[in-house]
């Protein structure tokens, strides 16, 4: 039963990085945008290094999931 859970927490922390990546990249995107404003372009860029991290923590914990459940 452990390793079904551990399955299941894998794919959801899989979905919340791939979620966390793509918000990366946009906010990315926007802070590199010479239209938009200075404000909105360093909002945008702090957004992508919070992103980042939780793009890092879901990675690892579904990487962490992964292992368990092959146990």
């Amino acid at each position: 039963m452990e390793t079904v859970k551990n399955a299941a927490q894998y794919v959801s922390e899989t979905v919340q990085g791939t979620g966390a990546e793509a918000s990366k990249e946009a906010n990315k995107q926007v802070a590199k945008d010479n239209d938009a404003s200075v404000g909105t372009r360093a909002s945008a860029a702090k957004d992508a290094l919070v992103d980042k991290k939780d793009e890092v923590s879901h990675d690892t914990k579904a990487d962490v999931n992964k292992e368990k459940a092959k146990n």
